[in-house]
């Protein structure tokens, strides 16, 4: 069942709106999807549309691939770090959806071609722990009513062709890229406030298996503060529920699997515990 947010674009569709000049068609749509299921090589989807175009593409996949990957359990902002803006030409994040079935625990091993154009990344979850979230407007406001935060990998698939156009239009109708993530352990957040400053101060350092460093940045590198992608999120209309879970976006630059070496790890220093999640590539 799709989560509310999508309902109004769902709407606006079934009602032809003309606004959507440029919103995929059925046709278009069952074609992403069986590429997508099959990490076939697929076509940009409302390229020459505007931003209100993608989402309702982004509505339509979503609705089609819930079939396959389970219901939305959460959001996305992606682009949210200066190496991941730079790289696709982004002046603000974008917002994309998390999938059930694509959630893997800490340690999980998986094919290194798990998508038509895999890249992992360096990124957090967050646990939203009740509605006073959506009030939020200050970072410390929002991890108030966070009750876990979780170390994230994530394994996203750019899908598209060789040649084919990655713009926020383009990333965004296709949902930010959700494939695969792995979650580390829960890590309860019993003081919000120190839970803020943490978050702040950590150092995020991303690794490859034999454990080279590929990348690492500071918690500040995700939007000046991890949870200032939660109010990103609202900003855009996402109206949070209890449970759902907050991709903050990544900590550095999206990085191919061959520079993994067979896998990565990332570490969260500053964190309660410095923990890690790793993840393996077969």
């Amino acid at each position: 069942m799709l989560r509310k947010t999508y309902m109004p674009i769902l709407c606006a569709i079934m009602l032809g709106s003309p606004v959507m000049a440029d919103c995929a068609t059925e046709t278009q749509v069952d074609q992403y999807v069986q590429d997508y299921l099959t990490n076939t090589p697929t076509v940009a989807l409302s390229a020459d549309g505007t931003m209100d175009d993608a989402l309702c593409t982004q509505a339509k996949i979503v609705h089609a691939l819930e079939p396959h990957m389970g219901p939305v359990i959460g959001y996305k902002a992606g682009l949210t770090s200066a190496p991941a803006q730079e790289r696709f030409g982004a002046a603000e994040p974008v917002q994309g959806v998390l999938f059930r079935d694509m959630m893997l625990e800490d340690g999980a091993t998986v094919p290194v071609t798990w998508g038509a154009r895999p890249v992992f990344e360096a990124d957090l979850v967050l646990i939203v722990g009740d509605v006073g979230i959506n009030q939020a407007t200050t970072p410390s406001e929002v991890i108030a009513h966070i009750t876990a935060i979780r170390p994230f990998i994530e394994l996203p698939d750019l899908t598209l062709a060789e040649g084919e156009p990655i713009t926020p239009v383009t990333l965004t109708a296709i949902g930010v890229a959700p494939k695969l993530g792995v979650l580390g352990s829960d890590i309860p957040v019993s003081d919000p406030e120190a839970m803020t400053q943490a978050l702040a101060d950590m150092t995020v350092s991303l690794s490859a298996a034999d454990g080279e460093v590929l990348a690492q940045a500071p918690g500040a590198a995700v939007l000046g503060h991890p949870a200032n992608a939660a109010l990103w999120l609202m900003s855009k209309g996402i109206e949070f529920q209890p449970g759902d879970l907050i991709s903050v976006g990544s900590f550095g630059p999206l990085v191919p699997p061959a520079k993994g070496k067979g896998g990565a790890s990332v570490t969260y220093a500053g964190l309660p515990g410095d923990p890690t999640v790793r993840v393996v590539f077969e």
